[in-house]
């Protein structure tokens, strides 16, 4: 089927989570059987395989699996003892569970303004928020994209903070040579299906090269207790469930080979869209995106979307409204115009299909409609640059 001679009949779906999955099915069916003839449906041999293999790939020493992203997060605030009183800095731009881990243990999330070429949290207006409460730093790799982190630990070690990495859109991406994860105090991730490494419903898990925290970080996941029915704290059930350490096992061994499908794609889009006015996301040369999502932006970031929406064209919006103008922060007392960067992006970003399963003919098609959205009249040139 030809794109240009019929292209109302294309169809690109925002995420399309089979083609990755389908020709693993045989893998999946007996890996799965074999958690069931076990019946270790809670944490057991397959999530302990997991977690070693997943600490070798992130370059850890620990993995503890978890049953979210979310889990990993507050676990990392429960573990560096942070809580009522306390502050943590991070980002305004990210989604809610970012945020949820301070607020969970009753300390304040304070935030600083993003950069405006990556959407990651901006190094330089970090130190102006530091207070005697500042426990941490919470940096996101949004988007797959890394930090600038040489900065983030400068400062970090300056003010005696703890970096917590949210790695949860960056499975095997890189900074300076090394995958993310490993650079804070804990890195946490999500498993969450549509993420780059996804389980078949929820997951999570948290690394570190740090033993005590490790050991704390299970004990608090199985009711603060590393002795059955002895409990040193106040715990969760945070495990994560045998057939999820079983499906991510098998997983995992496909990940390098599906962000490198997720790179061709996003470079295939460089090369397309350069000539149109939108402002494209970049890969700074200290790093190694894993192109979780492919983020443009436009000032008519809701007429392109209706456009390509109207194609047969799936597009997704992260994040339409940021976490400081949120009506559940109310409290915080933040108004418009507080983070003016974050803002605009939240205003003008707009993702483009990108995954594994995305062929060649609906990457074109993607691009060819674009370009008719601007051939139709729709071009601006006031990007803010």
């Amino acid at each position: 089927m030809s794109s240009h001679g019929n292209p109302e009949k294309l169809k690109v779906p925002y995420l399309d989570l089979k083609p990755a999955i389908v020709p693993l099915m045989p893998e999946f069916t007996a890996a799965i059987k074999s958690v069931i003839d076990s019946c270790a449906f809670c944490l057991g041999p397959e999530v302990a395989q997991f977690e070693a293999e997943f600490a070798e790939f992130c370059g850890t020493a620990h993995a503890v699996g978890l049953n979210s992203g979310t889990s990993s997060l507050h676990l990392a605030m429960r573990a560096h003892d942070i809580g009522p009183g306390h502050e943590v800095i991070t980002t305004p731009y990210t989604f809610a569970a970012t945020c949820w881990a301070i607020s969970y243990v009753g300390a304040k999330p304070v935030f600083a303004d993003i950069q405006r070429d990556t959407f990651n949290i901006d190094p330089r207006r970090i130190e102006e928020k530091i207070t005697p409460r500042t426990r941490a730093i919470i940096p996101v790799h949004l988007y797959g994209q890394p930090c600038d982190l040489d900065p983030l630990i400068n400062i970090a070690e300056k003010h005696n903070l703890h970096i917590v990495e949210d790695a949860a859109q960056a499975h095997g991406a890189s900074y300076k040579g090394r995958r993310t994860g490993g650079f804070g105090t804990m890195g946490c991730f999500s498993f969450y299906p549509a993420k780059n490494l996804g389980a078949f419903g929820e997951g999570g898990a948290l690394v570190t090269n740090n033993a005590a925290l490790a050991d704390r970080i299970r004990s608090l996941r199985e009711h603060g207790s590393s002795k059955k029915y002895l409990h040193e704290e106040v715990g969760y059930n945070y495990r994560m469930e045998g057939i999820q350490g079983a499906v991510l096992r098998i997983k995992l061994a496909h990940l390098q080979e599906w962000n490198n499908k997720r790179r061709r794609i996003a470079q295939r889009y460089h090369e397309g869209l350069s000539a149109t006015p939108l402002r494209l996301p970049i890969e700074q040369p200290h790093s190694k995106s894993a192109w979780h999502l492919y983020v443009i932006r436009h000032p008519e970031r809701d007429k392109l979307k209706a456009f390509l929406e109207n194609a047969g064209i799936g597009c997704g919006l992260h994040y339409p409204k940021p976490m400081h103008l949120q009506q559940c922060y109310t409290s915080l007392g933040h108004k418009p115009g507080d983070f003016p960067i974050a803002e605009e992006a939240a205003n003008q970003c707009l993702c483009l299909p990108i995954y594994p399963g995305l062929n060649d003919e609906m990457v074109e098609y993607v691009i060819t409609t674009i370009h008719r959205f601007f051939a139709d009249g729709n071009s601006f040139s006031g990007i803010t640059p």
